[in-house]
């Protein structure tokens, strides 16, 4: 059995506890002699496991943590520049700004209630309430016969306009136009 690179390192873990099948871990091992980067792979792995396990590792002395920023502080470079900062804080500002006002307006728009916004959106009060018109199960709009943008041709019933605007289909306006004209 030959092993890829790809493989032994899938497999490393296994290999260190001890549950493979014997024919991949010899075919691991046999890779692993001759080959340097698993060889690095498995023994980096292995010294991982090893400094996870000690539990010395994780003991650090009294005070480290403070040292240890005050270290860092005095040898980084600060990240921004004050006037990058700044500018930073304008940009966060406007954007909450954004997020703020598109908030409102999308409040304000669904605080309207009933004023349509768009074309599609008109209710069919100049439509004749027993003219027979075709609706699509999956649709949204009532159509007069042989429109050419009538969708879902295999669902479509026929009805009465009073019937489809109460059960919240709203005219084409392609096929309607004359009757929402007069509304």
């Amino acid at each position: 059995m030959v092993v890829s690179c790809e493989e032994v390192w899938r497999e490393v873990s296994n290999y260190l506890e001890g549950e493979l099948e014997p024919g991949l871990r010899g075919a691991m091992e046999e890779h692993i002699r001759g080959c340097k980067r698993c060889t690095a792979v498995l023994e980096g792995t292995r010294n991982v496991v090893e400094l996870y396990g000690d539990e010395r590792m994780l003991e650090v002395p009294l005070g480290f943590s403070q040292r240890l920023h005050e270290r860092l502080d005095e040898n980084m470079p600060a990240y921004m520049p004050p006037s990058r900062r700044s500018l930073l804080g304008w940009m966060v500002a406007a954007a909450a700004a954004v997020l703020v006002v598109g908030s409102l307006e999308v409040i304000r728009s669904v605080s309207r209630g009933s004023e349509m916004r768009s074309e599609q959106a008109q209710i069919g009060t100049g439509v004749p309430p027993d003219m027979l018109v075709i609706v699509s199960e999956d649709g949204k709009l009532f159509h007069v016969a042989g429109c050419t943008f009538i969708h879902e041709k295999a669902k479509l019933q026929t009805i009465s306009a009073a019937e489809a605007s109460r059960l919240g289909y709203s005219p084409c306006v392609r096929c309607m136009k004359k009757y929402l004209a007069d509304a």
